[in-house]
């Protein structure tokens, strides 16, 4: 056999290759762009007009990604699957979001939910970096597939002073259960001491489940607890939560939602740099910390027009050691907005966002890098009585 006939034997066969595992698998690129031009601005700290951030426009990423997602059949019933997807800012093609720090959900392949794993009529059994806990679901969509960002805290985690005990979380085990009678669970858990010093505990640990149920009216249920390692003397820091919410669906295009949330976190013994470490003055080693909120968001689809609206309060924190520290730590929040569907895809949107915080609270934006105020991850650097506002036109696609 000459040389000529093995070379195209071999192409041949690599050509072939991919059309066979087209017969027993699937993959799609999937995305989103979702982009504003906006006016931000903070008032009304609590030190005085220097902590203000003066108005800014700007053109802002709202969560924009690119992905790649598949499955494969394997038999019996089984099949594979995996999902690769990846933070986009279209707005400068960097990593950083509007405050110049760094956004962990963006800029690096595989910075969203991404995982591989197994499916079956038992449910699904996943390994990777997945969200949990401050997911709503199709019971509050707003911010997270309508617009540009929405009531910060609806998600548990962007309190302000206090933090959520998770989002997105990377080196997740999650099971998801099939859907029997309109309900479902999901059960995650996180080992989370990987990068434990020698000597020291790795018994560090994030874990969480969700309860839903669809049909006439939607429900869900969430509850996470985040537990640092155990130190070797004094209290173990701890974050955990509580999230319940209720949506009814009273036609086509329109649905009412209330939602609760309760969080806890357990300083430990040093006041800074566990979780949660809430800014010194306000909570101390030890303390045990407590704070609640509830809200309502409301949509309703008139032809190509979607009008949205929510509010949210959170009532002051509980458990500071400091005199007065958890006094005047309550927030109200809202936004107005509305959308024109140009299409299945596409969306034209405008919105306006307000947080009035107590004196003593720093409830932010912080979620996607959205404020111009320096954040670490989901821990507010606002000043104290700082109230953020952000009015915002924007175009939403999804392909």
């Amino acid at each position: 056999m000459t040389k000529r006939k093995l070379l195209a034997i071999a192409v041949a066969g690599a050509l072939a290759a991919p059309a066979a595992m087209a017969q027993t698998g699937s993959v799609q690129i999937y995305g989103r762009a979702n982009l504003s031009f906006d006016n931000f601005s903070t008032s009304g700290a609590t030190a005085g007009g220097v902590a203000d951030l003066k108005s800014r426009s700007r053109v802002v990423d709202s969560a924009s990604r690119i992905g790649v997602r598949g499955t494969e059949n394997l038999g019996g019933g089984l099949q594979a699957l995996f999902q690769i997807e990846t933070g986009v800012n279209a707005d400068t093609g960097s990593g950083n979001g509007q405050s110049g720090a760094a956004n962990p959900n963006s800029g690096t392949l595989g910075s969203r939910d991404s995982y591989v794993g197994l499916a079956g009529a038992w449910g699904s059994l996943r390994f990777g970096r997945q969200s949990y806990w401050w997911v709503n679901g199709a019971i509050i969509q707003t911010g997270a597939n309508y617009v540009n960002t929405e009531v910060p805290f609806f998600s548990g985690v962007a309190l302000g002073r206090m933090v959520g005990p998770t989002a997105r979380t990377s080196n997740t085990v999650q099971y998801n259960s099939p859907t029997a009678g309109g309900f479902n669970v999901s059960l995650n858990f996180t080992p989370n001491s990987e990068a434990a010093a020698a000597g020291a505990n790795a018994d560090g640990r994030i874990w969480g489940a969700t309860a839903r149920y669809s049909g006439r009216f939607n429900a869900q249920v969430d509850y996470a607890q985040n537990q640092a390692a155990s130190p070797i003397a004094g209290t173990r820091p701890e974050v955990n939560g509580v999230k319940a919410l209720v949506g009814w669906p009273y036609q086509p295009g329109a649905q009412i939602s209330l939602i609760w949330l309760r969080v806890r976190n357990q300083i430990g013994a040093a006041a800074a740099g566990t979780i949660p470490g809430p800014a010194v003055g306000f909570s101390a080693a030890n303390d045990r910390l407590s704070q609640s909120g509830w809200g309502l968001s409301w949509e309703h689809t008139f032809g190509n027009i979607q009008a949205l609206a929510q509010y949210g309060q959170l009532g002051n924190a509980s458990g500071c050691g400091p005199v007065n520290g958890c006094a005047n730590t309550s927030t109200n929040a809202y936004l107005l907005g509305a959308r024109y569907l140009a299409s299945k895809r596409t969306a034209l949107y405008a919105t306006y966002n307000k947080v009035s915080n107590g004196s003593n609270q720093t409830t932010d934006y912080v979620a996607g890098g959205i404020s111009s105020v320096p954040n670490a991850g989901f821990v507010s650097g606002l000043a104290a009585g700082t109230d953020p506002r952000i009015f915002a036109l924007g175009v939403i696609h999804n392909f």
